[in-house]
């Protein structure tokens, strides 16, 4: 049976929001450690690997060793996949296009757990396509920021406090979030964003019932 365009946008539409699963959204200034802390929490849940799961973003952006490991695509790629539907989430910032694959809505629809390191501007979208989502947002005294992207020798000074007044209120107006300062010991800061992760699992249990 053939079905129209018109019939499938329909049939797309009213599968959104997705209600199964939980998306946990990791969000925060450039020095902030997300990816450190996604690093350590992919650790402790090794074993739980097939209900939580963290997502790799798809970035315009040459791979970088000292940046966050993602996965690199041309603009010209990034458009056409775009085009094509085989992203769930994407949003720009600072000059460059960002996404999720089209995949995390199938894990979403399974029950799982999805961790993605997002900007804060797409969390709306976010949250109007899935509807149990969790926002994390980890953050560190801006003297601290300013030491780690000074470590990272990819801004100028000026760049670099530009930035950080950008960012000088970076959790405000994200209401509900949890907010993991993370200028102490990977180990402490780790163990804050493990128990979040923990309360999206539990979370992720029994959402389909509620």
């Amino acid at each position: 049976m053939i079905v129209s365009a018109t019939i499938e946008k329909a049939l797309s539409e009213q599968a959104f929001p997705i209600r199964d699963g939980v998306f946990v959204a990791v969000a925060g200034p450039s020095g902030a450690g997300k990816d450190t802390l996604m690093d350590f929490a992919r650790r402790h849940f090794a074993e739980r690997s097939d209900a939580i799961v963290f997502v790799r973003r798809i970035v315009t952006r040459p791979a970088d060793t000292s940046n966050e490991d993602h996965d690199t695509i041309s603009k010209e790629a990034f458009d056409k996949a775009h085009a094509e539907g085989r992203f769930s989430i994407s949003w720009k910032a600072n000059g460059l296009c960002y996404a999720l694959p089209a995949e995390v809505d199938d894990i979403l629809r399974k029950g799982g757990v999805v961790v993605a390191n997002v900007s804060r501007a797409a969390i709306p979208e976010i949250e109007a396509r899935y509807r149990n989502v969790a926002v994390i947002i980890v953050t560190a005294p801006a003297e601290v920021l300013a030491e780690r992207l000074a470590g990272r020798g990819r801004e100028s000074h000026d760049e670099i406090l530009a930035r950080l007044e950008r960012n000088a209120n970076y959790a405000n107006g994200t209401p509900g979030a949890t907010v993991i300062d993370n200028s102490g010991t990977l180990e402490e800061g780790g163990a804050r964003f493990v128990t979040a992760l923990s309360k999206a699992l539990a979370w992720s249990a029994v959402c389909d019932s509620i």
